[in-house]
């Protein structure tokens, strides 16, 4: 089973509704929509349609994070170093319990916590996502994406422990954990990319090593490419 969509709607909803199966919502990492926003999303959706959603920077990202001021978030001077990082905070939590209050509205699947290149495998990281994912509740799937260089042993012991799939862009890593496979595409050449049927069909065989794969596209040509890739699939069956 392949499910294929893309990070966030491209196009009227209705119309990516009658192509896809699932979609990954961005606006939650930037700033939580309002829960009547969630309700509607839900509402509008086929039954069997599946959400997916990115955790709140809050979260995963720092105060210092060029994200928090494309989302408009001030943050207290003195209160800076208490987000990001999965930090055991009294803001990191409360940021979660918001977060996790859109996703029961959303009724999503999925939540991904993309962490920055900055989120490094020390120490303080490792104890501090020990302690969040210890400390919530699992209401969810959760796929964790590393974007800094973790060693294999490290994402397995943690994603083992707390039940996470090791979310990746399969053209740059092997996801070492987790069922189903969870796949970011952010573009082989960044963001500014249109994949090549060559490219899509490498992807096929990818999936095929697993039994069942998300495939979200998130580059600039992500709606081409996802219905590219649907019709691949369509064709080989």
């Amino acid at each position: 089973m392949i499910k294929i969509g893309c990070c966030g709607f491209r196009g009227k909803r209705q119309d990516y509704f009658k192509n896809f199966e699932v979609v990954e919502i961005q606006q939650t990492f930037y700033k939580l929509p309002m829960l009547t926003t969630a309700k509607k999303w839900r509402k509008e959706a086929p039954k069997n349609f599946e959400y997916a959603m990115k955790a709140w920077q809050l979260i995963t990202h720092k105060a210092s994070s060029p994200t928090y001021r494309k989302a408009g978030i001030k943050i207290d001077e003195e209160k800076k170093d208490k987000y990001g990082f999965f930090k055991p905070t009294k803001e990191v939590f409360e940021a979660w319990e918001e977060c996790s209050k859109f996703a029961e509205e959303l009724k999503a699947k999925f939540i991904v916590f993309q962490c920055p290149s900055a989120f490094k495998e020390t120490r303080e990281n490792i104890e501090n996502m020990k302690q969040f994912f210890s400390s919530i509740e699992k209401k969810f799937v959760f796929a964790w994406e590393p974007r800094a260089e973790w060693k294999m042993a490290t994402i397995v012991d943690l994603c083992k422990e707390y039940n996470l799939i090791h979310c990746v862009d399969p053209f740059k890593n092997e996801s070492y954990y987790g069922e189903p496979k969870y796949y970011r595409l952010h573009g082989i050449g960044g963001y500014n990319y249109d994949y090549s049927r060559e490219e899509l069909k490498k992807l096929l065989e990818i999936c095929k090593k697993a039994k069942d794969i998300y495939c979200f596209f998130n580059n600039t040509k992500m709606l081409k490419n996802a219905l590219e890739f649907k019709e691949m699939i369509k064709a080989t069956m």
